[in-house]
């Protein structure tokens, strides 16, 4: 009793933490469930279920409905909140800074133009990566934009073991804008039915998803969260310094390689499939971190199942609230996240000395 009254005078949120991560699971699994179940036409898990047994058509439309059409939706959706809320808890980790997001600092913009890249020139100059990667072309086409942009960025906001918030802000603006001249170049390449994809695209949207995207995106994705253990005692560290967490046997510069890779594996991906979609990656660490404290071993998993099970609600909000109609999802979340962000730099502009 006397150990426990001591953690929680020395602010140790560990129970905290890992009674709020099973309720994290609880709740992503009833999300999976409630959001394959609703939706526009009625279908239900029970219909579904009755499916397998009966041969009509209506059982059959029912089985479409939930396993071909909302299921890998659902999936997908909850792979790439994931991808996108770790992403950004690394970045915020890595740099030591509340602001950084794949997002805002023109990470997601670079892997936009790869994508891009892929769709409009994989007939003709990018033929042969289809050729060789097949489905896994356009991840790995987003991968190398996001690590490039990612690489320009650490290289530009750091110095001397140190990051520049105001800098890594401004890189990411410039880096952003630049990614996005060549993005319109390229889409003025495009003939209509490229345009049409890559509109609707451009604005975030899980409306294309399929078991296929999840065979190309899933596995990269998959392996970008496999990293969260191996980096968490690391980024507790480094929020010390970068000297500090040397002395603490933290191989820092190994640290950074991986940090940089997982982020720009994971939001590649997730662009490739997706397309835009802002903000998770910063509304989700600054709400676990107010709720379970800023360490890294509880922060990460939390942040993946929290980001998965956001994005699967802005989902369904996006494509309930208008039908039959569909709203981009990149829309839902920047409508939510815009608000907050402003917010939180209100907050932090005192100590940021923005």
């Amino acid at each position: 009793m006397r150990n426990a009254r001591l953690r929680r005078a020395d602010g140790d949120r560990s129970q905290i933490a890992v009674a709020a991560i099973a309720a994290l699971v609880v709740c992503a699994l009833l999300s999976l469930v409630f959001c394959v179940t609703t939706g526009a036409a009625e279908a239900s898990v029970i219909d579904v279920v009755a499916s397998l047994f009966s041969t009509s058509a209506e059982t059959a439309r029912d089985r479409i409905i939930i396993l071909d059409i909302r299921l890998p939706r659902a999936i997908l959706g909850f792979l790439i909140g994931a991808s996108l809320a770790v992403s950004g808890t690394i970045m915020q980790g890595l740099f030591r800074n509340p602001l950084a997001d794949p997002g805002l600092v023109g990470v997601s913009s670079g892997a936009s133009l790869g994508a891009v890249t892929m769709i409009v020139l994989g007939s003709t100059i990018a033929a042969p990566v289809y050729a060789i990667f097949g489905i896994y072309a356009l991840p790995l086409a987003a991968f190398v934009g996001g690590l490039l942009t990612t690489l320009i960025l650490y290289r530009v906001g750091t110095q001397g073991g140190r990051t520049s918030v105001a800098t890594m802000l401004l890189a990411g603006i410039a880096l952003g804008a630049m990614t996005m001249a060549f993005t319109g170049i390229l889409i003025s390449m495009a003939d209509d039915k490229q345009l049409r994809d890559l509109t609707f695209w451009g604005m975030g949207s899980l409306a294309g998803a399929t078991w296929t995207k999840i065979a190309a995106a899933g596995p990269v994705i998959a392996l970008a969260l496999a990293t969260i253990p191996f980096m968490a005692r690391g980024l507790n560290a480094m929020t010390l310094g970068e000297a500090a967490a040397f002395h603490m046997g933290v191989p820092v510069q190994r640290l950074k390689i991986v940090a940089i890779v997982t982020v720009a594996a994971a939001t590649g991906a997730s662009v490739a499939v997706s397309g835009g979609i802002g903000f998770v990656g910063i509304v989700v660490p600054h709400i676990l971190r107010m709720a379970i404290g800023p360490d890294h071993r509880y922060l990460l998993p939390a942040a993946a199942l929290l980001g998965g099970t956001l994005l699967i609600f802005a989902d369904l909000v996006a494509r309930t609230i208008v039908a039959p109609a569909e709203l981009p999802i990149g829309i839902i979340t920047a409508a939510v996240g815009g608000p907050f962000f402003l917010w939180i730099l209100l907050r932090q502009r005192a100590r940021l000395s923005l």
